[in-house]
């Protein structure tokens, strides 16, 4: 029981913060680089409501190329300079999938308006399983055919951010290489760090100062298909309940809906939540679940590993998302997030302090890693890392170059711009505290 638990994976550090201590985000000048490539930007909303829609999918045709919205459902797009007429197909669970040309994001504020698809009854030529458990087991069984067999190397955009409340603390970002092994393999993911930039701003942090360990690992756990041992694995998966909810359609294929929760025989932690499986392929497409944490004492040990000692640290909530892409017949993960968020009960203090962290990646290119490279324990990261820790500071536009990254919300933004003019006041001034 205790081996099929993410929180393992999920490590949170709170740590004093003197008064005296400086802040670690710096201004990095980078060199011009030349542009060799062309930026599209813009909104995926709902063609009704007008309501945007987070985490929508664009892929472009004829490549590995990909990226995804951000909570406002705004993207960036780099494209090289070369590919002028491609084609962005623009999908999003529930919603008609969309085409469209590059012509057509060449205006930055361009909208893109999705349509609600109305889920049908199933053909009949597609076989509709006895019950949900079984379509769930049979689903992990044939990863082996439904999923990469290939050895890649994935691009990926990672990013970590920490708020008190709704103020923005922290903001860690980093491109990864991802040399990912076959689904069926045992053999454990190895990444590469290649660019990572951060900004904590230490008034906001009220003398603690949060870390989460792990980095991108955090995220990458998260696919359940590669590692099912940590939420279905062959002794817990049959402490669940496994249910069937409404159809839905992603990419025009109709998708089960699945609900699963623990058995109320079930004393430990485990998850509740949903899973999208292709219907006529039994694929795992996206799922979406959080942690049973009514149990706070428990729930602490699992994620807490240091804190103040006049301090009380509680789990508010824990959630994850997991989304898989397809290319060719073949699924891969192409993005995750989790969300955990925590309360801190002082001694002697009246009023407690709330702190949420998010972490998400998305893979934005990949190609067949032919030569079966892997890279060496000293050039790869440790699933123990702690980004932050590693980031350099925030740099200006050009640090990302080329590379496909989330677009940041107005909020991050916002915060980003903050703390850079107060450190171009320190600076300024002969020191670098952030005041």
């Amino acid at each position: 029981m205790k081996k099929s638990l993410v929180p393992v994976l999920l490590m949170v550090l709170f740590t004093w913060v003197l008064g005296t201590e400086r802040a670690d985000a710096f201004f990095q000048e980078e060199g011009q680089t030349e542009q060799n490539f062309n930026l599209y930007k813009g909104k995926v909303i709902d063609s009704e409501s007008k309501k945007p829609l987070v985490f929508a999918s664009l892929m472009v045709e004829k490549s590995n190329i990909s990226t995804i919205t951000n909570t406002e459902g705004e993207f960036s797009l780099k494209m090289p300079e070369d590919i002028t007429d491609a084609d962005i197909v623009v999908s999003f669970l529930g919603y008609k999938t969309q085409t469209i040309s590059l012509d057509q994001l060449k205006n930055n504020k361009n909208r893109i308006l999705m349509d609600v698809s109305v889920t049908e009854l199933p053909e009949i030529n597609i076989s509709i399983p006895k019950d949900a458990e079984s379509l769930v087991r049979e689903t992990l069984k044939k990863k082996g055919q439904n999923y990469f067999d290939d050895p890649t190397l994935m691009t990926a955009f990672y990013r970590e951010t920490i708020k008190k409340r709704r103020k923005n603390v922290s903001l860690s970002e980093a491109v990864v290489n991802i040399y990912k092994t076959p689904y069926t393999s045992p053999k454990q993911d190895g990444v590469k760090l290649y660019k990572a930039r951060k900004s904590t701003d230490y008034s906001k942090l009220d003398t603690v100062a949060l870390k989460l360990q792990g980095g991108p690992f955090n995220a990458l756990f998260v696919d359940i298909m590669k590692y099912p041992e940590y939420i279905f694995s062959e002794t817990s998966i049959g402490h669940y309940n496994f249910k069937f909810d409404r159809s839905t359609r992603v990419n025009d294929r109709l998708i089960y809906v699945v609900n699963f929760s623990q058995k109320e025989t079930i004393s430990d932690p485990l998850y509740q939540g949903k899973l999208y499986i292709d219907a006529e392929n039994k694929i795992l497409t996206s799922a979406i679940y959080s942690l049973n944490i009514t149990d706070k004492e428990l729930a602490s040990k699992l994620f807490v590993r240091r804190k103040p000692r006049n301090a009380k640290v509680w789990p508010n909530e824990v959630a994850y998302r997991v989304d898989y892409r397809e290319k060719n017949g073949k699924w891969y993960y192409g993005y995750s997030n989790v969300l955990l968020e925590f309360k801190i009960d002082w001694d002697r203090r009246l009023f407690n302090s709330v702190y949420t962290m998010t972490c998400e990646m998305a893979v934005t290119d990949w190609k067949k890693n032919m030569a079966t490279d892997y890279p060496k324990s000293r050039d790869r990261i440790k699933s123990s890392i702690i980004l932050s820790d590693e980031a350099i500071g925030f740099a200006d536009p050009d640090f990302w170059g080329e590379y496909n990254i989330i677009e940041p919300e107005k909020s991050i933004e916002s915060a980003i711009k903050k703390i850079q003019r107060q450190l171009r006041r320190a600076n300024s001034s002969g020191g670098t505290s952030i005041p």
